[in-house]
């Protein structure tokens, strides 16, 4: 038989309190145990949940997921030599004591949470959703809660942050497991409050099952990821779960956009709402001022009236720093140490990140992928310069067509030179992918048009054609360190390459070509 490692807080890099018997695991999940005789089974003890077999760890359950290609029963062996002492799946096993569920991955995340001993409920837990805005009000929110004295722990697609922790992310939402046991590390290292991102595929995927929100966030809706989702009906619906009444305790509602709106009609938890623009709203960005050092507003709350003035990049940054706030002073934070977090925040990652490597233009970085993330930047980005606009765009393989000719068209639309190139493929063609966003591109009939293969090859171009008063901007990526194709993975940052290609730049000889 194998048996668990003794409980023992913290060994192996295991940070947990709480300490599961097969048999209470049975008991959770209101299904028998199909073992062996050995009496002692039920009482081996499970201190861990994994569902990828080469991550399992002694001690771990083994949850095993019905995939659309493999199952995960196909690698029980490897998660048994692993040292898993029990696995959950939809069909039973005799090699390891097995618990049978109808629906594995719809336990999963309250398993994982129960196994860890719910340390959500230990915390002030903020969750953020929506489409666009979702990285920067996580780190607003950290930002805003570190203003305060609050032990903070962030967990973003960017980086997964606490007081002895500090690594990049690995996804938007991280798997229901791995964010269990993130949240536990984070109680255990004495951190009282936590903001997440929750994406559409998280919520949809179980991924935050089990996890009870102090707030949740909206920021948006707009066209994205109907690859994944049939329309935007299912992902509205998919994104509104994250404020049902058992997981959240408080909503705070963008409602300037419409869905928002729509989502702050139907919700039945305790609401507070936001707005730049109508006077209703509970939280209220009034006198919005976005410019080339920051970006300022007057907020008018229930606490008062007060200056906010940002370090942060465009007039998106308003509504983000603005639900931050909210979200923070509406579950009992003192909103001028709020504020003073927000002030304080230099820059997020790969979000209109300049590059200054002394050039006589600006250059920046973000992570742009959607035409509705173009509509508020660049406006922005042309206030900045009487000269031109360059813009740098492309689209990720394997991810929703149907916004590739809109990415094109409203870039083409508001930019003066667009090169369009390859961001990660993925498995498709660099060139079917940058088809439909050339052609959107040169629908709009107000830019000059580049085509240009070699995301690498397509920066160096952008920045030889910048002249002095110019503004570029390098889109889609922000901080991915990665580059993705049919070929394998390769390491790319573009602020890196924008940099290098500043630093080497030879104005002379680089000419716009033909469009």
């Amino acid at each position: 038989m194998i048996k668990a490692r003794d409980p023992e807080p913290g060994r192996n890099g295991r940070h947990t309190h709480n300490y599961m018997t097969i048999g209470d695991v049975a008991e959770f999940l209101h299904v028998p145990v199909n073992i062996d005789d050995d009496p002692l089974t039920p009482e081996l003890l499970a201190s861990g949940v994994s569902v990828d077999s080469r991550q399992v760890r002694p001690g771990d359950i083994y949850v095993a997921l019905p995939g659309d290609r493999f199952h995960g029963m196909d690698f029980v062996g490897e998660a048994v030599r692993r040292g898993a002492v029990a696995v959950v799946s939809d069909v039973p096993t005799s090699i390891l004591p097995a618990l049978v569920v109808d629906r594995p991955r719809a336990v999963l995340g309250p398993l994982a949470s129960a196994v860890y001993g719910n340390p959500s409920r230990d915390m002030d837990v903020y969750g953020v959703t929506g489409t666009n805005g979702k990285t920067s009000v996580a780190y607003l929110l950290d930002a805003a809660l570190t203003g305060g004295h609050r032990t903070t722990g962030l967990i973003t697609g960017v980086v997964v942050r606490g007081p002895r922790t500090n690594c990049p992310g690995l996804r938007t939402t991280p798997e229901a497991p791995s964010l269990q046991e993130t949240l536990a590390s984070f109680r255990d290292q004495g951190v009282d409050a936590v903001a997440f991102e929750a994406s559409s595929h998280g919520l949809a995927y179980g991924r935050v099952d089990g996890t009870y929100l102090r707030a949740g966030v909206f920021t948006n809706l707009s066209p994205d990821h109907l690859d994944f989702h049939p329309n935007m009906d299912e992902y509205f619906r998919v994104k509104a779960s994250l404020f049902r009444a058992e997981r959240c305790r408080l909503g705070v509602i963008n409602i300037d956009d419409a869905y928002g709106s729509r989502l702050a009609a139907q919700i039945a938890i305790e609401m507070v709402s936001v707005s730049t623009a109508d006077p209703s709203a509970d939280f209220l960005a009034a006198e919005v001022r976005a410019h080339a050092r920051g970006t300022s507003f007057t907020l008018h709350s229930p606490y008062g009236r007060f200056a906010v003035n940002l370090q942060l990049l465009g007039s998106a940054q308003a509504d983000n720093a603005l639900a931050a706030i909210a979200a923070v002073a509406a579950t009992g934070n003192d909103i001028v140490s709020a504020i003073r977090g927000v002030e304080a925040l230099s820059g997020i990652p790969g979000r209109l990140e300049p590059v200054d490597a002394g050039q006589p233009f600006l250059a920046f970085v973000d992570y742009m992928h959607n035409a509705a993330g173009q509509r508020t930047v660049f406006p922005f980005l042309r206030s900045l310069t009487s000269r031109r606009v360059i813009a740098v765009i492309g689209a990720t393989g394997d991810r929703d067509p149907g916004k590739r000719f809109p990415l094109g068209f409203t870039a083409g639309s508001m930019a003066d030179i667009v090169v369009v190139t390859d961001e990660s493929p993925h498995s498709e063609d660099p060139a079917e992918l940058r088809s439909p966003v050339v052609a959107g591109a040169r629908a709009a009939r107000a830019a000059h048009v580049v085509e240009q293969p070699g995301r690498a090859a397509a920066i160096e171009l952008a920045i030889g054609l910048a002249e002095k008063g110019d503004v570029v901007v390098v889109a889609g990526r922000g901080h991915s360190p990665i580059l993705v194709s049919g070929e394998g993975s390769q390491p790319f940052d573009d602020r890196a390459v924008v940099r290098e290609a500043i630093l080497r730049r030879d104005r002379s000889s680089t000419q716009l070509p033909a469009g």
